[in-house]
């Protein structure tokens, strides 16, 4: 029985400290979620049910923002807060110019490459 009365509280305070420092800063209630750590680290008991009565978050859905999406197929997607573009014309546009800096930069290595295998091959040559 002494052994219920100290593991009880200890696995309440660990699951609620857990619960807290994993938590979304803007979801945390009535107090910032320091102080809510603070309070359970400092005092297990009543900080841990206070956290569990009034500052743990609510797990209900969050509204999505305007430029999110939900893409269930893709859970690295699924993350709140990613934004996905809602103009096509700009997405294209975006594309093009990533395209454009891609084959840049291909011209360029292969002008560099060139450039050291003539200067590889005309090392070899006598200067005199």
């Amino acid at each position: 029985m002494r052994i219920v009365l100290f593991l009880l509280p200890l696995v309440l305070g660990i699951y609620c400290l857990v619960d807290a420092i994993t938590s979304r800063d803007d979801e945390v209630r009535h107090l910032q979620k320091t102080w809510w750590i603070l309070l359970i680290l400092f005092f297990p008991v009543v900080g841990s049910v206070a956290w569990l009565a009034a500052g743990r978050p609510q797990r209900a859905p969050r509204p999505t923002g305007p430029h999110e999406r939900s893409a269930s197929a893709f859970p690295e997607y699924d993350r709140p807060g990613r934004f996905a573009a809602t103009d096509p014309a700009a997405d294209e546009e975006f594309l093009k110019k990533v395209r454009e800096r891609a084959e840049e930069q291909r011209r360029l290595a292969r002008e560099r490459k060139r450039r050291e295998l003539e200067g590889e091959s005309g090392e070899g040559a006598d200067p005199a």
